[in-house]
């Protein structure tokens, strides 16, 4: 089915990116100066409600609500036609699943956004949204096993993340060019420090169930906010702040750089490529 893809899957997909490259800058920029100043630091939605102060905040605001929504649409599509080749085995089947699901948390994020940019940042008052689905969740039949399986799925997530970044997965689909190449160590830091931020908001999620308690479950500000609380705390949000601002750059080489295999020429030059042949060569040197 990829050869049916639409001509617009790829400006859909690189102005997703670009409206997540926007959203973690204004959240990993907001930590970064709360981790300097020692204030509190802010979850997604209250940090680009900080963008309302300004006169382009609103037209921004919204330009990042429909980012977020071209990216979920850009994952739908990639999930029902394939088109990154994961396959219709059981291992291909659940990779194209975990595409819809960060589609859908997208759109809601999109939603959120576009919340703000309507009514102002009082919006968002009552809670983490993380905290008002967890209670949602829990008021529903087997609601605590369905919240537990949500947040050992979070846990895995930022694993995945961590992993991402640790064996350096994410140059699979970028493409080798002198400015990505160079960028490669700014996306490692940023994938791992995602990983770690979206792992600690899983935990959360986890002890929520078992206390049957969603006020125990984190959104991101607060769980920012748990590494604030923690010894050498704001060093420890400093860093994950800067690794945040690492994830935006990543996200940014992903819009700019990523190519789809079922949609692009057979002999792609990405950063993995570079990286196999670079280790060939040094197995070479090594082995004459």
């Amino acid at each position: 089915m990829s050869d049916q893809a639409p001509d617009w899957v790829i400006p859909v997909m690189r102005a997703g990116y670009f409206a997540r490259a926007a959203v973690y800058t204004a959240v990993g920029g907001l930590a970064l100066g709360a981790a300097i100043d020692g204030d509190e630091a802010e979850g997604t939605t209250d940090a680009l409600a900080e963008l309302l102060g300004e006169g382009w905040g609103v037209p921004l605001l919204w330009g990042i609500a429909l980012g977020l929504f071209a990216y979920t649409i850009w994952r739908l599509i990639d999930a029902w036609m394939d088109l990154e080749c994961y396959g219709n085995d059981a291992k291909g089947l659940l990779s194209r699943a975990g595409l819809v699901v960060t589609g859908v948390i997208h759109a809601g994020i999109g939603v959120s956004v576009a919340s703000v940019a309507l009514r102002g940042k009082d919006s968002g008052e009552g809670g983490s949204g993380t905290e008002s689905v967890t209670a949602q969740i829990l008021a529903m039949p087997y609601g605590v096993w369905l919240v537990a399986g949500v947040g050992v799925a979070t846990i895995g997530a930022g694993g995945y993340y961590v992993w991402k970044g640790v064996a350096e997965k994410y140059k699979k689909q970028i493409r080798l060019t002198p400015m990505s190449l160079k960028l490669s160590p700014v996306m490692k830091f940023g994938c791992i420090a995602e990983g770690v931020v979206i792992a600690i908001i899983g935990v959360s999620i986890v002890f929520a169930a078992l206390n049957t308690d969603p006020q125990q479950a984190k959104g991101l500000g607060e769980a920012l906010g748990t590494l604030r609380a923690a010894p050498f705390g704001r060093l420890l949000l400093g860093v994950v702040a800067l690794g945040l601002l690492a994830f935006a750059v990543e996200n940014a080489v992903e819009a700019i750089y990523r190519a789809i295999p079922a949609l692009s020429e057979r002999k792609l030059k990405t950063l993995a490529t570079d990286a196999k042949l670079k280790a060939a060569r040094h197995l070479r040197r090594v082995t004459s």
